[in-house]
Protein backbone atom coordinates (compact mmCIF):
# COMPACT_ATOMS: atom_id res chain seq x y z
CA UNK A 1 0.00 0.00 0.00
CA UNK A 2 2.97 2.28 -0.32
CA UNK A 3 1.74 3.86 -3.70
CA UNK A 4 0.16 7.62 -3.05
CA UNK A 5 -2.42 9.12 -5.84
CA UNK A 6 -3.57 12.77 -5.24
CA UNK A 7 -7.32 13.18 -4.89
CA UNK A 8 -8.42 16.65 -6.12
CA UNK A 9 -12.16 18.42 -5.89
CA UNK A 10 -13.14 18.40 -9.59
CA UNK A 11 -13.10 21.72 -11.02
CA UNK A 12 -15.86 21.37 -13.27
CA UNK A 13 -19.28 19.62 -13.63
CA UNK A 14 -20.06 20.14 -16.90
CA UNK A 15 -18.95 18.41 -20.40
CA UNK A 16 -17.33 21.15 -21.45
CA UNK A 17 -15.21 21.56 -18.25
CA UNK A 18 -14.75 17.55 -18.17
CA UNK A 19 -13.43 17.61 -21.58
CA UNK A 20 -11.22 20.51 -21.02
CA UNK A 21 -10.17 19.30 -17.77
CA UNK A 22 -9.20 15.93 -19.67
CA UNK A 23 -7.29 18.22 -21.79
CA UNK A 24 -5.00 19.67 -19.33
CA UNK A 25 -3.88 15.91 -18.30
CA UNK A 26 -6.59 15.75 -15.68
CA UNK A 27 -9.10 12.99 -15.33
CA UNK A 28 -12.84 13.01 -14.14
CA UNK A 29 -12.93 10.32 -11.30
CA UNK A 30 -15.73 9.11 -8.12
CA UNK A 31 -14.86 8.03 -4.83
CA UNK A 32 -17.38 5.92 -2.90
CA UNK A 33 -17.87 3.45 -0.07
CA UNK A 34 -19.87 2.00 1.76
CA UNK A 35 -21.24 4.38 4.30
CA UNK A 36 -19.26 7.37 2.88
CA UNK A 37 -20.09 9.84 0.73
CA UNK A 38 -19.16 9.84 -2.69
CA UNK A 39 -16.77 12.77 -3.67
CA UNK A 40 -16.56 13.82 -7.47
CA UNK A 41 -12.51 14.50 -8.19
CA UNK A 42 -10.08 14.79 -10.34
CA UNK A 43 -6.38 12.90 -10.70
CA UNK A 44 -3.58 13.48 -13.11
CA UNK A 45 -3.66 11.55 -15.91
CA UNK A 46 0.16 10.60 -15.97
CA UNK A 47 0.18 9.68 -12.45
CA UNK A 48 -2.88 7.27 -13.06
CA UNK A 49 -1.44 6.09 -15.88
CA UNK A 50 2.38 5.07 -13.79
CA UNK A 51 -0.02 3.09 -11.02
CA UNK A 52 -2.03 1.31 -13.68
CA UNK A 53 1.03 0.29 -15.35
CA UNK A 54 2.82 -0.66 -12.34
CA UNK A 55 -0.29 -2.58 -10.62
CA UNK A 56 -3.82 -1.95 -11.78
CA UNK A 57 -5.10 -3.75 -8.36
CA UNK A 58 -3.34 -1.92 -5.95
CA UNK A 59 -4.76 -0.53 -2.68
CA UNK A 60 -3.56 2.91 -2.83
CA UNK A 61 -3.23 5.88 -0.81
CA UNK A 62 -5.65 8.59 -1.60
CA UNK A 63 -4.65 11.95 -0.64
CA UNK A 64 -7.57 14.45 -0.36
CA UNK A 65 -7.18 18.49 -0.40
CA UNK A 66 -7.14 18.40 3.04
CA UNK A 67 -4.37 16.19 3.57
CA UNK A 68 -6.16 13.06 4.58
CA UNK A 69 -5.06 9.22 3.57
CA UNK A 70 -7.93 6.61 2.44
CA UNK A 71 -6.78 3.35 1.21
CA UNK A 72 -8.34 3.16 -1.84
CA UNK A 73 -8.56 0.72 -4.72
CA UNK A 74 -9.73 1.44 -8.82
CA UNK A 75 -13.08 -0.59 -9.45
CA UNK A 76 -13.70 0.52 -12.96
CA UNK A 77 -12.36 2.43 -15.33
CA UNK A 78 -14.05 4.22 -18.74
CA UNK A 79 -12.03 4.46 -22.37
CA UNK A 80 -12.31 6.58 -25.09
CA UNK A 81 -13.54 3.43 -27.66
CA UNK A 82 -11.43 4.85 -30.20
CA UNK A 83 -8.38 6.48 -29.08
CA UNK A 84 -8.36 4.14 -26.04
CA UNK A 85 -7.76 7.24 -23.35
CA UNK A 86 -9.25 6.98 -19.87
CA UNK A 87 -11.97 9.43 -19.72
CA UNK A 88 -13.60 8.58 -16.21
CA UNK A 89 -12.22 6.47 -13.40
CA UNK A 90 -14.23 4.81 -10.15
CA UNK A 91 -12.04 4.26 -6.79
CA UNK A 92 -13.67 2.88 -3.49
CA UNK A 93 -12.89 3.19 -0.20
CA UNK A 94 -11.09 0.12 1.41
CA UNK A 95 -11.78 -0.71 4.94
CA UNK A 96 -8.90 -2.07 6.06
CA UNK A 97 -10.56 -4.61 8.55
CA UNK A 98 -12.79 -6.50 6.42
CA UNK A 99 -12.23 -8.69 4.00
CA UNK A 100 -12.81 -7.97 0.32
CA UNK A 101 -13.30 -9.42 -2.91
CA UNK A 102 -10.78 -8.41 -6.03
CA UNK A 103 -9.31 -10.42 -8.86
CA UNK A 104 -5.51 -11.41 -8.96
CA UNK A 105 -3.18 -11.82 -12.09
CA UNK A 106 -2.17 -15.03 -13.27
CA UNK A 107 1.67 -14.47 -15.09
CA UNK A 108 2.23 -17.61 -16.93
CA UNK A 109 6.20 -18.39 -16.37
CA UNK A 110 8.44 -20.88 -18.20
CA UNK A 111 8.48 -22.87 -21.72
CA UNK A 112 5.77 -26.01 -21.32
CA UNK A 113 7.88 -28.94 -22.44
CA UNK A 114 4.93 -29.92 -24.37
CA UNK A 115 5.46 -26.92 -26.40
CA UNK A 116 8.74 -28.41 -27.61
CA UNK A 117 7.85 -31.67 -29.09
CA UNK A 118 4.62 -29.66 -31.36
CA UNK A 119 1.95 -28.86 -29.08
CA UNK A 120 -0.21 -25.45 -28.97
CA UNK A 121 -0.03 -22.95 -25.50
CA UNK A 122 -3.75 -21.60 -25.21
CA UNK A 123 -4.16 -19.44 -22.49
CA UNK A 124 -8.04 -19.36 -21.32
CA UNK A 125 -7.99 -17.16 -17.81
CA UNK A 126 -5.35 -14.68 -17.24
CA UNK A 127 -7.23 -13.64 -13.85
CA UNK A 128 -8.95 -15.24 -10.85
CA UNK A 129 -11.23 -13.71 -8.27
CA UNK A 130 -10.08 -14.21 -4.82
CA UNK A 131 -11.44 -12.75 -1.34
CA UNK A 132 -9.20 -11.70 1.57
CA UNK A 133 -8.15 -9.22 4.12
CA UNK A 134 -6.73 -6.12 2.24
CA UNK A 135 -3.39 -6.38 3.67
CA UNK A 136 -3.01 -10.08 2.56
CA UNK A 137 -4.43 -8.96 -0.97
CA UNK A 138 -1.60 -10.58 -3.54
CA UNK A 139 -0.91 -7.96 -7.02
CA UNK A 140 -0.31 -10.87 -9.00
CA UNK A 141 0.49 -14.58 -9.35
CA UNK A 142 3.68 -16.31 -11.32
CA UNK A 143 3.05 -19.59 -12.24
CA UNK A 144 5.81 -22.13 -13.48
CA UNK A 145 4.16 -24.06 -16.67
CA UNK A 146 7.47 -25.59 -17.82
CA UNK A 147 6.39 -29.09 -16.51
CA UNK A 148 2.74 -29.13 -18.73
CA UNK A 149 3.17 -31.55 -21.53
CA UNK A 150 1.27 -31.73 -24.56
CA UNK A 151 -2.40 -32.16 -23.61
CA UNK A 152 -1.84 -31.47 -20.18
CA UNK A 153 -3.88 -28.34 -18.71
CA UNK A 154 -3.73 -26.45 -15.38
CA UNK A 155 -6.64 -25.52 -13.37
CA UNK A 156 -7.97 -22.89 -10.93
CA UNK A 157 -7.68 -25.69 -8.54
CA UNK A 158 -3.64 -26.17 -9.23
CA UNK A 159 -2.96 -22.44 -7.99
CA UNK A 160 -1.74 -22.52 -4.39
CA UNK A 161 -2.24 -19.09 -2.30
CA UNK A 162 -0.99 -18.47 0.90
CA UNK A 163 -3.67 -18.92 4.12
CA UNK A 164 -6.33 -16.23 4.43
CA UNK A 165 -7.12 -16.09 0.77
CA UNK A 166 -10.02 -17.76 -0.67
CA UNK A 167 -10.43 -18.33 -4.55
CA UNK A 168 -13.81 -17.45 -6.13
CA UNK A 169 -13.48 -18.29 -9.29
CA UNK A 170 -14.60 -22.23 -9.97
CA UNK A 171 -11.43 -24.23 -9.23
CA UNK A 172 -12.57 -26.44 -12.43
CA UNK A 173 -12.12 -23.44 -14.83
CA UNK A 174 -8.84 -23.97 -17.21
CA UNK A 175 -6.66 -21.64 -16.87
CA UNK A 176 -4.13 -22.86 -19.56
CA UNK A 177 -3.77 -25.82 -21.55
CA UNK A 178 -1.21 -27.34 -24.14
CA UNK A 179 -3.56 -28.95 -27.43
CA UNK A 180 -1.70 -31.76 -29.19
CA UNK A 181 -2.22 -30.25 -32.92
CA UNK A 182 -2.89 -32.94 -35.46
CA UNK A 183 -1.35 -33.17 -38.71
CA UNK A 184 -4.11 -32.91 -41.10
CA UNK A 185 -3.80 -35.61 -44.34
CA UNK A 186 -5.15 -34.85 -47.33
CA UNK A 187 -7.26 -37.42 -49.04
CA UNK A 188 -7.34 -37.19 -52.94
CA UNK A 189 -11.11 -37.56 -53.59
CA UNK A 190 -12.42 -40.59 -54.82
CA UNK A 191 -12.74 -40.99 -58.43
CA UNK A 192 -15.62 -42.84 -59.45
CA UNK A 193 -16.77 -43.92 -63.32
CA UNK A 194 -19.36 -44.53 -65.37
Amino acid sequence: MSKFIQLNKRTGETKSQRNQARQQGRIPAVLYGIGKDTLNLEVNEKELLDILKKNPRAILQGKTADEKMLPIVVQNIQKDSLSGKIRHIDFQHVNMNISMDSKVTIHFAGEAIGIKSGGVLQVELYEVEVRCMPDILPTSMEVDISGLDAGDQLLVSDLIFQDGIEVLTDPNTVMIQIKVVHDEVEEAPAVTTA
